[in-house]
C-alpha cells in the first residue's frame, strides 16, 4: 500500500516565499500492510521543510500538517513528533497531524529545527511509515535595526584635500537574514556633515566634498544613518557619529604684524648683547609653523637668531656702537618657514618683511685726554710756582661737560682746574732727574 506525508497549506506565509522544498524519494521500500501482507511500493512525494515566522505572538501558531495517504479518516492512525523542540516548542495533533508552534521564536537565536515524524497504527501499535525527518525553518521578519561596528569613529584628513578624498568607512551590521528580501540590505546617508562631506550609500565610505581650511575650523562632527530594507517604508535605522579632524598643511606663511620695530642699545653694550625681539605669526602649527629670521644690515652691526621654542627673532649686537659716531640704525628683517613642501610653494613665494630701527643710547663717558702722554722739561732750582706745562682733556659726550684736573701724590708739583702744572718746591736734578706725574681729568658736576 502506498503512503506519504501531505502538507496542504501553511497559514500566514506569502506565496512568493520558497516555502517548501519537495524531495522525491524514488527508492522502493518494504512497508508493512495493516492486515499483515507484505509487498513493495514506490514512495511518492514527501514535504520535508516547513516555515514559521519569527516573533509570532500566537500561543498555538499552525505551521502545517503531516498526513499519511493511508489515513482514511477513521482515527486509526496516531501521529508523533520527535527531536529537539518536540513537545516544548512544537506540538502535533496526534489525530490530525497538524503541527503548531507554542512559543514565540527568534530567528536570530535559532533559525532551523530538525525534527522527526512517525505514524503509528493505533490498533496494532505498529509503525505505518518509516520514521521520517523534516525541517522547520524560522523565517525572518525585519525586527533588528542596523548597528554600527567599531564605534566610536574618528578620522584625520589633511586640510585642503581635494574633493573625493577618502576619509573613513563606517560599517553597520543588521542581524536579520540577508537572504530574506531586503531586511538586511542597508543604505547609508548623512544626517549632518553637508556640504563638506558625502557618503557612498551602499558602502558607507565617507569622502570630502569641498576643500576645507583648518585655520577656519579644525574638526567636524558627522552623523551617519544606516537604514535597512534599502530605505523602503517600514525600514529600521541606526545612527553613529564620526569625529573628523583636519591635520595641518603648510598653506600659510609667517607674517609680521608690525611694520616697524623700535629697539634701543647702549653704546656701552658689548658685542653679543641681545637688544630686543621681533615676532612673526603663522596660522599653521607644529613643524609647519617653524620659521627662520634674517636681516639686511649694510653696516654689519647687528645680527638675528631664531628662538626655536618661541619662534621669536632675537636681535643681537654684532659689534659695539658709538653714540657720538652714529646714534641710529635702520635695516630690514625677513622671515620665512623652515619646512615647505614643493607642492605648497605657491603659498610662500614672497617672504614677509618688516623694518627695525635701533636707537643708540648715550652713556656718560669719562673725559679723554687729547694725547696719551705729555713730556715737559724744567730747569732745576726753578722758583716756587714755576710753569711746567699744560694738559687738556675733553668730555666725549654730546653735552661736553667742563673738566677739572687733579694730581696724585706729588710734593713738588700741582695742577689747577685748567690743567696748568706748576712747581711747589725746588727741584734738584742730582736727586731726581725724572718725575712721573699721574693726572686725572673729571667732569665737573
Amino acid at each position: 500500500m502506498n503512503c506519504c506525508f501531505l502538507l496542504p497549506f501553511i497559514l500566514g506565509i506569502p506565496l512568493i516565499w520558497p516555502c517548501f522544498t519537495a524531495t522525491e524519494i524514488s527508492t522502493t521500500e518494504k512497508v508493512e500492510h495493516p492486515v499483515g501482507s507484505h509487498f513493495r511500493v514506490k514512495r511518492g512525494w514527501m514535504w520535508n521543510q516547513f516555515f514559521v515566522p519569527e516573533e509570532r505572538n500566537e500561543t498555538n501558531y499552525h505551521i502545517g500538517q503531516l498526513r499519511s495517504d493511508l489515513d482514511n479518516g477513521n482515527n486509526s492512525f496516531q501521529y508523533k513528533l520527535l527531536g529537539a523542540g518536540a513537545g516544548s516548542i512544537f506540538v502535533i495533533d496526534e489525530r490530525t497531524g497538524d503541527i503548531y508552534a507554542v512559543q514565540k521564536l527568534d530567528r536570530e537565536e535559532r533559525s532551523l529545527y530538525t525534527l522527526r515524524a512517525q505514524v503509528i497504527d493505533s490498533t496494532t501499535g505498529r509503525a505505518v511509515e518509516p520514521e521520517s525527518e523534516f525541517v522547520i525553518r524560522v523565517s525572518d521578519i525585519n525586527d533588528n535595526e542596523p548597528k554600527f561596528l567599531d564605534e566610536p569613529y574618528e578620522a584625520i584628513v589633511p586640510e585642503m584635500s581635494p574633493e573625493g578624498t577618502l576619509v573613513i568607512q563606517v560599517t553597520a551590521n543588521d542581524a536579520d537574514d540577508p537572504s530574506s528580501g531586503n531586511n538586511a540590505r542597508l543604505l547609508y546617508s548623512l544626517l549632518q556633515g553637508q556640504p563638506y562631506f558625502s557618503i557612498e550609500p551602499t558602502t558607507g565610505v565617507i569622502r570630502i566634498s569641498t576643500k576645507m581650511d583648518r585655520e577656519l575650523q579644525d574638526e567636524y562632527w558627522v552623523i551617519i544613518q544606516a537604514k535597512d530594507m534599502i530605505g523602503l517604508p517600514g525600514a529600521l535605522s541606526g545612527t553613529t557619529s564620526v569625529l573628523i579632524k583636519l591635520s595641518d598643511v603648510n598653506d600659510n606663511k609667517p607674517i609680521f604684524k608690525e611694520r616697524l620695530y623700535r629697539l634701543t642699545v647702549s653704546e656701552s653694550a658689548p658685542a653679543g648683547t641681545s637688544i630686543g625681539k621681533i615676532m612673526a605669526y603663522d596660522n599653521d602649527i607644529g613643524e609647519n609653523a617653524e620659521m627662520d629670521y634674517s636681516i639686511e644690515d649694510d653696516s654689519q652691526t647687528f645680527d638675528i637668531i631664531t628662538n626655536n621654542k618661541t619662534q621669536e627673532g632675537i636681535v643681537i649686537l654684532k659689534k659695539r656702537v658709538d653714540f657720538e659716531q652714529q646714534n641710529q640704525y635702520r635695516f630690514r628683517a625677513n622671515v620665512k618657514n623652515r619646512h615647505v613642501d614643493e607642492k605648497l610653494m605657491e603659498y610662500h613665494v614672497e617672504a614677509s618683511t618688516t623694518f627695525i630701527r635701533v636707537q643708540v643710547e648715550d652713556e656718560d663717558e669719562p673725559p679723554v685726554f687729547l694725547v696719551p702722554y705729555y713730556l715737559f722739561e724744567i730747569f732745576e732750582e726753578s722758583p716756587h710756582g714755576s710753569f711746567v706745562g699744560m694738559v687738556s682733556a675733553m668730555d666725549p659726550d654730546q653735552r661736553k661737560s667742563p673738566v677739572r684736573y687733579s694730581m696724585t701724590r706729588s710734593k713738588v708739583f700741582s695742577i689747577d682746574d685748567n690743567g696748568t702744572i706748576v712747581t711747589t718746591n725746588p727741584l734738584d736734578r742730582e736727586i731726581s732727574a725724572w718725575h712721573n706725574l699721574s693726572i686725572t681729568a673729571t667732569e665737573k658736576c
